[in-house]
């Protein structure tokens, strides 16, 4: 046996240890997904790929209830070339959640990435038209969610609509310049006539930042009065520990992005206009850089100051890390009315999107288990959260976070 299968097997029998069997066992810690139980779902994000994979697959069986599809139902995934549609690896993920009973949400049907080019672009270098542009959206969106019908809880309908630019309202994307800006509620009409009994969501980055807010509030109002009817709204919630020194100079100088109270003020916001909210994206950036959000067309030069922790994550910022966890999951319990699920942007830190994003190559250690499969600081403290004394445990959610 190699070192690395070494490694892998004492992960498994650690995590064995750790957790029990999944339920209630006196003198065990239980799992992310017992503890949780009656007041939202716990999910994570991966490829089907991930199944095949005997420590990932324990991960995911041990402690989340739910499954996001990373990357298998993405328009660029589901239909590369205009009626070409290829599921298997989306067969492979609902058919593995199914068996497993696990719920499924669909990510994503209308995106300015990962959309491929033919989509965007009109036929013999022609602009894109308005009829052409609502053809192909109401074909794709008929054909995937079509297909798991009755299979899918919950869809990331239109993902990332809105600008990040100051005073603005809505991205300039394909979509936006061929339809104009009911092209949101058409996406949604369609993925309601295709399923009428799934879940459908409206999913963004940075909506704790107050003008970002206003305008997913604004949409939110302008979809109502067009007779379109969202059920829930997806915060990514990627976070970050912000950097006030280098870490060569203090690996104590950390704070949270955005704060607490930023994020309890989202909650509540959103609340108050009649949505409940999910967290879909959460991870916690722990490397030194300025960018927050998740827009992919973002990226950074590399520069190996921005990978300080190559070697492994210091203790002093993984318990940093572990405390910020911890105070947003307390957060999310004392809110468990209005929160319906929570999903994690990967299982293992070696499979997190930040390891490549916004600066390719990089180590980052943004989730609750490390590369071996390993229960971080991060992960005790979310089940200390998520079990503290005298926290009553409400209904639980509608599949899917609906």
């Amino acid at each position: 046996m190699s070192p690395p299968q070494k490694q892998r097997l004492l992960a498994l029998l650690a995590l064995g240890l750790f957790v029990g069997m999944g339920g209630w066992v006196e003198g065990v810690e239980p799992t992310l997904r017992a503890a949780a139980a009656g007041r939202f779902e716990i999910g994570a994000a991966v490829e089907p790929r991930a199944f095949e994979d005997p420590l990932r697959r324990e991960l995911l069986l041990r402690h989340f209830g739910s499954l996001s599809a990373e990357n298998a139902l993405k328009p660029d995934a589901t239909q590369p070339e205009e009626g070409k549609f290829q599921f298997e690896r989306g067969d492979r993920l609902v058919g593995f959640a199914e068996a497993h009973g696990l719920t499924v949400v669909g990510h994503t049907l209308v995106w300015h990435s990962q959309m491929p080019d033919w989509m965007a672009h009109g036929t013999a270098g022609a602009p894109l038209t308005r009829e052409q542009a609502l053809a192909r959206m109401e074909a794709h969106i008929t054909a995937v969610v079509g297909r798991y019908r009755g299979r899918i809880a919950g869809w990331d309908v239109v993902n990332e609509a809105l600008s990040d630019e100051a005073g603005g309202y809505l991205r300039d994307t394909p979509w936006l310049r061929a339809i104009g800006p009911d092209y949101i509620a058409a996406a949604y009409r369609f993925a309601r006539a295709a399923d009428p009994a799934a879940k459908l969501f409206y999913n963004d980055y940075n909506l704790e930042i107050p003008s970002k807010r206003e305008a997913a509030l604004r949409l939110l109002r302008e979809l109502e009065a067009a007779g379109v009817r969202v059920d829930a709204v997806g915060l990514q919630a990627h976070y970050t520990l912000q950097w006030e020194r280098p870490p060569a100079e203090d690996l104590r100088a950390t704070r949270l992005w955005p704060s607490i109270a930023q994020i309890e003020e989202t909650i509540l916001d959103f609340h108050k206009a009649g949505y409940p909210v999910m967290f879909t994206e959460l991870d916690m950036n722990v490397l030194p850089g300025r960018y927050t959000g998740a827009d992919l067309a973002a990226s950074i030069a590399d520069r190996s100051d921005l990978d300080p922790f190559a070697a492994g994550c210091p203790p002093e910022v993984l318990e940093a890390q572990a405390r910020a966890y911890g105070e947003i999951f307390a957060l999310l319990v004392r809110h468990r009315d209005k929160v319906r699920r929570i999903t994690f942007w990967g299982l293992t830190d070696a499979d997190s999107w930040l390891n490549n994003w916004p600066v390719r190559g990089r180590t980052n250690h943004p989730l609750l288990f490390d590369r071996a499969g390993r229960p971080k600081p991060a992960f005790e403290r979310v089940l200390s959260a998520l079990t503290a004394p005298g926290e009553a445990r409400g209904r639980p959610a509608d599949g899917a976070g609906g």
